[in-house]
């Protein structure tokens, strides 16, 4: 914007843009959503009324276009992701990005391109939410005190009754929507892959038992081909080998947590309570690990973005690069083909 106030166009107001992004952008100095388009008008112009948003626009590239907008905010479903990231980038736009980069490596591989066209611009995903308060304190514990010594298994559940809750298809379960995404599977391959390094190999098993969901839109049941249950295995670049399991249909007290076996003892984290604990290989029982304090991790993603934007040094903090986004869109694509054909898939993809 012409008197250096930066504008913000919104593509996608949804509940995490209202709920989240909107409440930690108003608390940035010198900060100003100009516009807003989502998929109808009328929900756009809700939100301009909730949010004091000065303009309503009807289609997103409207946003990309404005003159007033230096940074396109995505929070559409990961349909839009690729094609608004590239076109954004293109008119000189910054662009932050909701989770779930992109449906395809294709996709992603796009948005990766179009940044490195414009290295001058900020472009970055939404980090997952989960493993972040410990997120410092277990990037020391493995890469500073080697605390499990030689990493030779890790173990990772995640486990909920998201998709056991009902019969309506929601976005995650479309695939047209959502790609090769697969409930929160690229989110934790993330965490994990930030952790732990990234996958040599995967053999992936996936299966959908939902058959059917009822379109919200047309009450209508529709056929679903995203999975509610998934299972990865293989070999991480580091040599150690690694089995990875999510499930949508788990009932009585479903949880999500990470072991970590290596030659000089065991970590564990409980990502539903952000709690740590570990132990040597000659002692009896894991205890506690605490926190410390200076280590607890409280990210403002928004500002940790502006501020990445303003001081032109590209650090965007907690969120990822479309560079590091990447690893883990490779590692959803992977999965994919190894379900279908039944075999083991090496990484890097070609």
């Amino acid at each position: 914007m012409p008197n250096g106030t930066l504008g913000i166009g919104i593509v996608g107001a949804g509940d995490i843009v209202r709920t989240r992004h909107m409440p930690n952008l108003a608390n940035v100095d010198d900060l100003a959503v100009v516009a807003v388009a989502n998929r109808r008008r009328a929900t756009a112009a809700a939100f301009a009324a909730e949010f004091g948003v000065p303009t309503v626009l009807d289609h997103w590239r409207a946003v990309v276009e404005h003159p007033d907008v230096d940074v396109v905010w995505i929070g559409a479903t990961p349909y839009l992701h690729a094609r608004v990231s590239a076109a954004a980038l293109e008119a000189g736009k910054h662009v932050f990005c909701q989770a779930r980069m992109a449906r395809t490596l294709a996709e992603a591989r796009d948005m990766l391109e179009a940044a490195q066209q414009r290295p001058e611009l900020v472009a970055a995903v939404c980090p997952p939410g989960v493993g972040v308060r410990g997120d410092r304190t277990m990037q020391r514990l493995l890469g500073v005190d080697r605390f499990v010594g030689a990493l030779r298994q890790v173990r990772m559940t995640s486990f909920t009754n998201a998709a056991a809750a009902g019969d309506e298809l929601h976005w995650r379960q479309d695939a047209d929507v959502s790609g090769y995404n697969v409930m929160n599977v690229g989110i934790m391959v993330e965490v994990l892959q930030r952790w732990l390094g990234t996958e040599r190999s995967v053999q992936a098993m996936t299966r959908v038992h939902v058959r059917e969901r009822r379109d919200p839109e047309t009450n209508a049941y529709r056929p679903v081909r995203v999975p509610d249950s998934f299972t990865a295995m293989g070999e991480l670049v580091s040599g150690a080998d690694y089995v990875y399991q999510w499930s949508g249909l788990a009932h009585h007290e479903a949880a999500s947590e990470l072991w970590l076996y290596g030659d000089q003892g065991t970590l564990v984290y409980d990502f539903d309570h952000d709690a740590i604990a570990g132990a040597k290989a000659d002692e009896d029982e894991l205890t506690p690990i605490e926190i410390p304090a200076d280590e607890v991790y409280d990210p403002n993603v928004e500002a940790d973005f502006i501020q990445a934007v303003r001081s032109g040094s590209g650090d965007t903090g907690l969120a990822p690069s479309f560079a590091r986004a990447l690893t883990y869109m490779e590692f959803l694509e992977a999965a994919a083909r190894s379900s279908r054909d039944g075999r083991q898939v090496d990484l890097p993809l070609d």
